[in-house]
């Protein structure tokens, strides 16, 4: 129910009334019956009082109404400009608490009062100033800067009569900037703030308020609104924006919430009945001398109508467009005559008004000249900005391609271009204004700085790129071909790879950089960071291969184990000491091991070799790992004489990559031993002597059949030769090693094949002439050549190792022909007949030596 009647008392107190009349006259009744109707009287001082006050036609009335939804009259444009309200009228504010009181003011200059009887608008400015919490100051935009404009004398006046006649309270000046312009508002608010400043210091104030600042008697505060008629939907908008600053007004931290000196609600009017008493009977508010008045008003008009026609100006126009589409040569020259049109036109007409005034008139005109006529001057700037830095940037590019320095060149095209920009800002600046270019000069110099700069930061990285490639391509490979070959010295030489590639790249990246003109901590600088990286190329390729440790070690091992020391394949023909070739290839690999375990720059000794030997092959690994940790030189993490960021295999996992090593190279030492011992079986394969009797006397008649039939013999030596070549084609041995029925599988899917390649071969050899050879050449020994090794993978199957480590059937050929063997002599005996048939052992020809297999 109490907020239903404060609803209806807030909108019975929207109506205006009318406070004090045109005449002067307080009209208290009325008045009274407001403050009861609006509920106002019974606040306490829980209250607002808000007043505006501002030039005649501004649109006062308009801004309450759409600020507090309150009607006072407002003007109606559409009969013209005219004054509207007459004295001051009252209204209570809707919807906005706490209570707020709004006044609204005569407006000031206004044409019906005239010169003579303006005083009236400076006691009801004051009165304004001595009741309300906060007053607003009605302006137009383009009034800020001006002198008799925005109430400045207005202002000035109040202030020294309101120190005279009244104690200090605290009131807030919210100068609302209407019709605002594209400037902003934080360009505007520090010259409004400064001319009220001005206006303040310039006060003659009594002893007591002598040193008072301005912020001891009002809170100053700006906001800048859009044209109503213009833009009214944004009018609206920030109007309504501006409204939510009035809620909870005195509140702490409120426009009004460190007030002082408040009159109760009850005794507002009588307490503004006797302010507005003293207002009128004060003598020191007389208005200017009527000429000043005439001279300021008339001088206005005509700066307003040299304005409108600069502003219509067709060759200003024109230069306007011309500048917004490109460079204009001339600029300044141009610009100056049109303003010095326009400025005497102005003096011829102004000439017989006030001196003073008409000066102040033609500075003001004359600076909202240079206001409308400065973007085109800047917009001209900007575009020698833009030719000043395309410029540099061309003969820059020229300067280097032509092969001078850079800092040389950077030093040449910035005075070039500067001095260009220099010139062309010379151009544009007109007589009459004192424009300052050094800014626009500082940004240009600014961003031929920075192109320079990020040219320079990128010749430095391509020429850091560069050395860093070559550095790579001079280093990866060496440094890999090193540790495939690792042994005693290969630390050794990896410093010296480093040293000399350094020395032959580094002096050339040096005198590339002599041309930036850099300071010597900055070249030592890069030329530092160019030795680590080349010092992080080894050290990564030495992490690389430390990865790959097992696998080299197995390489290693199978090289060593499967050639000797001519490098020719091993045949395990029984003789070999398995033992110690097996200990030399794993010393080997360990010595491969003790290389990669750690990253040595520097020359002093160490022990990881002796501790790797002494621990894994001099004695087996699961004695050690019985033994006790302390007396265990590989139970660590660390080398003893190595940093740890330098360590890459450390003793520990050196123990595990041994065990690793060790059971996957068993494999290939049982296989040597077994292929040795496979050789001397294959040498005695001749059966005993008793067996070789037995077999004589069992078939006598047999051995008696082939000695009388000769042809028998023949067939026999045939088909065995015959049978010899196939075995060896079809390689029987290592077919079966898979299992019987894949080796009969595969056998006799080659069979046919192989005999026909066979048959071809002897048509192809019986085609060829036979060279006569003596008889006593009948056996030429032709020396084998052995095939390349077969490498083994450290992944590869055991199927594979075995085959490859299955020792050959050797198989020979005789060499003898048919037409060069003599039948044997009736008369021989049978063991001599026998032995002179028997096929005659011969080496292989070069031809068939894919019969011949390595054993790796």
């Amino acid at each position: 129910m109490a907020e239903e009647d404060a609803a209806a008392a807030a909108a019975a107190g929207a109506h205006a009334v009318q406070l004090i009349d045109g005449e002067g006259e307080f009209a208290g009744d009325s008045a009274e019956r407001f403050m009861t109707a609006a509920g106002v009287a019974g606040c306490g001082l829980s209250y607002a009082v808000v007043s505006i006050m501002g030039p005649q036609s501004s649109g006062k009335s308009t801004l309450l109404n759409q600020l507090f939804r309150t009607n006072f009259r407002e003007m109606d444009a559409f009969r013209g400009r005219s004054q509207t309200t007459k004295g001051i009228w009252m209204a209570r504010c809707v919807g906005v608490e706490p209570c707020t009181v709004v006044m609204d003011l005569e407006g000031t200059d206004g044409r019906e009062r005239g010169e003579d009887d303006t005083a009236f608008e400076k006691q009801t400015s004051l009165f304004a100033l001595a009741v309300s919490d906060i007053v607003l100051i009605n302006m137009w935009c383009h009034d800020i800067g001006r002198e008799q404009a925005a109430n400045k004398p207005l202002l000035k006046t109040v202030f020294q009569v309101m120190m005279r006649l009244f104690s200090p309270r605290k009131t807030t000046l919210l100068f609302v900037i209407r019709d605002k312009t594209r400037t902003p508002l934080e360009h505007l608010e520090p010259v409004l703030r400064e001319d009220i400043q001005k206006i303040w210091n310039s006060v003659a104030k009594p002893e007591a308020h002598k040193d008072t600042p301005l912020s001891e008697f009002f809170n100053v505060e700006v906001t800048a609104l859009p044209s109503f008629e213009e833009k009214e939907e944004q009018f609206r908008e920030q109007v309504q924006q501006l409204r939510q600053r009035f809620a909870n007004s005195i509140a702490p931290g409120g426009l009004a919430g460190d007030r002082r000196g408040v009159v109760p609600a009850s005794g507002f009017l009588f307490s503004s009945r006797q302010i507005w008493k003293i207002i009128r009977e004060n003598k020191d508010l007389d208005l200017p001398a009527h000429k000043v008045m005439v001279a300021t008003v008339r001088c206005d008009e005509i700066a307003n109508e040299r304005f409108g026609c600069l502003i219509s100006d067709a060759e200003w126009l024109d230069l306007e467009n011309n500048v917004q589409a490109g460079l204009v040569l001339g600029f300044g020259k141009k610009l100056g005559y049109i303003v010095e049109v326009h400025m005497e036109e102005y003096d011829k007409e102004a000439v017989y008004f006030d001196e003073a005034v008409r000066k102040a008139k033609r500075q003001h005109l004359e600076s909202r000249i240079l206001n409308l006529v400065q973007p085109a001057f800047q917009k001209n700037l900007s575009h020698l900005r833009t030719k000043a830095l395309e410029k540099f940037k061309t003969d820059l590019n020229l300067s280097l391609e032509n092969g001078k320095g850079f800092a040389a060149s950077v030093r040449e095209t910035t005075e070039s271009s500067l001095s260009e920009f220099n010139q062309g800002c010379a151009d544009s600046v007109i007589k009459q204004a004192d424009w300052d270019y050094s800014k626009i000069l500082e940004k240009v110099r600014r961003d031929i700085e920075d192109h320079g700069l990020s040219i320079r930061e990128s010749k430095l990285t391509e020429l850091t790129r560069h050395a860093k490639e070559k550095l790579r391509k001079a280093l990866v490979e060496p440094v890999e071909s090193l540790f495939d070959a690792a042994g005693q010295t290969t630390w050794a030489s990896i410093k010296n790879l480093y040293k000399r590639e350094t020395e032959a790249i580094l002096p050339e990246f040096v005198k590339a950089l002599s041309g930036f003109e850099m300071e010597s901590e900055s070249s030592e600088g890069m030329v530092s960071k160019l030795r680590d990286y080349a010092q992080s190329i080894v050290e990564n390729k030495a992490k690389e291969e430390a990865s790959k440790v097992l696998m080299h070690m197995k390489e290693r091992f199978t090289v060593v184990f499967s050639h000797d020391k001519d490098s020719m394949p091993r045949t395990w023909t029984g003789k070999e000491d398995v033992r110690a070739i097996a200990k030399e290839a794993r010393s080997a690999a360990l010595k491969l091991l003790s290389v990669l375990a750690a990253i040595r720059w520097d020359d002093k000794p160490d022990r990881i070799e002796n501790n790797l030997v002494s621990t894994l092959l001099d004695g087996s690994v699961e004695s050690k790992s019985s033994s006790a940790s302390s007396g265990d030189p590989l139970a660590s993490t660390t080398w003893d004489e190595i940093h740890p960021k330098h360590t890459l295999i450390t003793p520990a996992q050196c123990k595990s990559v041994w065990k690793q090593f060790q059971s996957e190279t068993e494999f290939t030492i049982t296989q040597a031993v077994s292929t040795q011992q496979a050789h001397r079986r294959g040498n005695g394969r001749l059966p005993p002597p008793w067996a070789m009797v037995a077999m004589a006397v069992l078939g006598f008649d047999e051995i008696m059949m082939l000695l009388r039939n000769p042809i028998y013999m023949f067939f026999l030596f045939v088909g065995y030769l015959l049978v010899r070549a196939l075995a060896v084609q079809l390689d029987i041995g290592r077919e079966f090693q898979n299992g019987m029925v894949p080796g009969i599988l595969s056998v006799s899917a080659k069979l046919l094949p192989t005999m026909q390649n066979l048959l071809n071969k002897v048509a192809t050899d019986q085609q060829q002439p036979q060279p006569h050879r003596p008889p006593q050449a009948a056996e030429v020994p032709v020396a084998q050549q052995p095939p390349p090794p077969l490498l083994l993978s450290p992944k590869s199957s055991m199927s594979e190792l075995r085959r490859l480590h299955t020792p050959p059937s050797p198989v020979r050929r005789s060499v003898s022909s048919p037409s060069h063997s003599s039948p044997p002599s009736p008369m021989a005996s049978p063991r001599k007949v026998a032995e002179e048939q028997k096929p005659r052992r011969a080496v292989e020809p070069e031809n068939e030596s894919s019969s011949a297999y390595s054993i790796v």
